[in-house]
């Protein structure tokens, strides 16, 4: 299962860098901008699993709850870092 959910979140992670370069940020391709998507994105993975595994040990709260906290502030900071850092125009 460990493996399952490991290349469904590769495959997640590569289908949402070509989406977001080309449609939501209008972005050139660039090795600088493929390794600013990887770090946003391993930073949004652990920083969810942190927080889930927080609700549910420390607050004792369900897992579904606990992602349903956890995912949508952690989705607007992954926005935001891809807006200011990986995919800034930088000519």
């Amino acid at each position: 299962m460990a493996l399952a959910a490991a290349v469904a979140f590769a495959a997640g992670a590569a289908n949402g860098y070509v989406l977001n370069r080309r449609w939501t940020f209008s972005a050139r391709d660039s090795a600088r901008a493929r390794l600013g998507y990887v770090c946003v994105q391993v930073a949004g993975a652990l920083t969810t699993s942190l927080l889930v595994w927080l609700a549910v040990h420390e607050a004792a709260a369900g897992r579904i709850a606990a992602y349903v906290v956890a995912v949508p502030p952690v989705t607007v900071l992954m926005f935001l870092a891809n807006r200011v850092w990986t995919f800034a125009d930088r000519r």
